[in-house]
């Protein structure tokens, strides 16, 4: 039986990763895979990228990863101004040298976004009027040239997993760190779980079926969400604290 964690989309929440972490301590499970976006964030980048380091967590990297390691010094946000400014350079080296996509043990192809963008999601489509599922013929044509059996991808922080009609599973984790957002591109839309829990998948392959098991674990979010707003980010505090992006 093989059987894996897979976590995405950390945003430099170490408590969360902690409480991640140790949970998968709990079902007994080795292999850890991160889908990328672990670092970006108002909370503990360093702390973050500490812990991926010295478990040796295979990893690849998510979009603001990409940005946090390109971007020039007259691009920086305050948020990107404040990762970067707490990241030692062995840091971002680090994440600078992590592959964009990668193919685990001959089974698994991990992305972050999709197949064909780290800034796309693998599920939704984008359109003015917010976000719709994608259709299953436009899902397997994303997954087409991908030869394994399993595809991991990331960045829209909503846990998901869904079995194509040419037999490829996609799984989506949702995000350790960060349970809801507001993105403008490519049009306004919004993201999120309505509770702050953390969110990671356990994959387990048995008898030649692959099965996945969506996981919400509790951690101190109000400190993370305390943390958010004393780094000048009101949204995230919000967001960390109820998993929403406004009361309802």
């Amino acid at each position: 039986m093989k059987k894996y964690a897979i976590i995405s989309d950390i945003h430099g929440n170490c408590g969360a990763l902690e409480a991640v972490l140790a949970d998968i301590r709990t079902r007994a499970v080795r292999d850890i895979i991160n889908l990328g976006d672990a670092l970006y964030g108002p909370l503990d980048p360093s702390g973050t990228a500490e812990l991926i380091v010295d478990l040796n967590i295979r990893s690849v990297r998510g979009n603001e990863d990409r940005m946090i390691c390109s971007a020039r010094e007259n691009e920086l946000s305050p948020t990107l101004q404040y990762v970067r400014s707490r990241l030692k350079r062995e840091q971002v080296e680090w994440l600078s040298c992590l592959p964009c996509t990668a193919t685990i043990d001959n089974v698994l192809f991990a992305c972050h976004g999709s197949p064909r963008s780290d800034t796309e999601y693998f599920f939704w489509h984008i359109n003015p009027d917010g976000k719709v599922l994608r259709n299953g013929c436009e899902m397997e044509k994303m997954v087409k040239k991908i030869s394994c059996r399993v595809v991991l991808c990331g960045h829209d922080h909503v846990p998901r997993s869904l079995f194509l009609n040419n037999g490829t599973l996609v799984v989506d984790p949702g995000s350790v760190g960060l349970q809801a957002f507001q993105d403008e591109t490519p049009h306004r839309h919004a993201m999120q779980n309505h509770s702050p829990h953390a969110r990671y998948t356990i994959l387990t392959e048995g008898n030649g079926t692959w099965h996945a098991e969506h996981q919400e674990v509790v951690y101190d979010w109000e400190a993370a969400s305390s943390l958010a707003g004393k780094n000048g980010r009101a949204d995230w505090a919000f967001w960390l604290r109820t998993g929403q992006v406004k009361a309802d």
